[in-house]
Order: C-alpha cells, then sequence, then structure tokens
C-alpha cells in the first residue's frame, strides 16, 4: 500500500523516473551533442569558404528538432540555452572539432585545407556534408 501511495503521489505530481534523475550534461548526450558538433564544423567550413554555402532551411530544421529532443528528454529552453551561450562549451567544441579536422588534415586557420575537407564532406553527404553546398 506505501508503495502505491508513492507512485500515485508521484504521478499527481508529474515525476517520472527519468526526470527524478540528475540530468547528464548536454555534452554527454551522443543524440543532442553529436549533431550539434557536426553543425559547428560545418558552420565553420561555411563562413571560411566562398565556394561553399549552409544548407539553411535544413539546418534550421534540424536545430528545431534537437531543441525539441532536448525538451522531451527533460531539458528546459534555459538550460539548452545556457549550455548554447557557455564559453567553456564553445572551447571544449572548438577543441574537439580542431582535432577531428586534424584527422582528415584540415585545419580551421588554413583556408584551402578546410575547404576541401568540406567539398569531400558534401561530396559523401556525410553528417557534415547534409548542412553544406557547393556554390
Amino acid at each position: 500500500m506505501r508503495y502505491v501511495t508513492i507512485f500515485l503521489i508521484a504521478l499527481f505530481l508529474g515525476i517520472s523516473g527519468g526526470e527524478a534523475q540528475a540530468k547528464r550534461p548536454i555534452r554527454d548526450v551522443p543524440e543532442l551533442y553529436e549533431p550539434l558538433f557536426y553543425i559547428a564544423i560545418a558552420n565553420e567550413i561555411r563562413k571560411t569558404c566562398p565556394n561553399i554555402s549552409e544548407r539553411r532551411m535544413y539546418g534550421i530544421s534540424q536545430l528545431w528538432q534537437l531543441k525539441n529532443r532536448a525538451n522531451q528528454l527533460g531539458y528546459s529552453d534555459k538550460e539548452i540555452e545556457a549550455f548554447y551561450e557557455s564559453e567553456e562549451e564553445r572551447a571544449r567544441m572548438a577543441k574537439r572539432g580542431e582535432a577531428y579536422l586534424a584527422r582528415f588534415g584540415a585545419d580551421r586557420d588554413d583556408e584551402a585545407s578546410l575547404c576541401a575537407f568540406g567539398l569531400s564532406e558534401i561530396e559523401r553527404n556525410s553528417a557534415i556534408g547534409v548542412y553544406l553546398k557547393e556554390n
């Protein structure tokens, strides 16, 4: 009976097992962080390379889907905004991005290598390439 009472109180208050647990930082949730990481790299490419632009509507729709998924996982809009605006998170992502690019022989400070990488990602229709198009 005691467990039923606790369950009903939890149900009434809208508490589920997942919400009662501490949430992981967004960076530790691959289904949110990985697409954001790829979008960040694509954004760096399109800002650097005059012959590459973004697939804007696709990118925006993906960002809305990620935001909605984060909300479904229990992250509030304030938590999402705090993650997005965090200088620490931006620095962490930039460091990871530089290492990722280096594995493919690209450097964010070398336009030629970054643009060549971007074009190859577009051609492969990779997780980064889907956000980009050649002009």
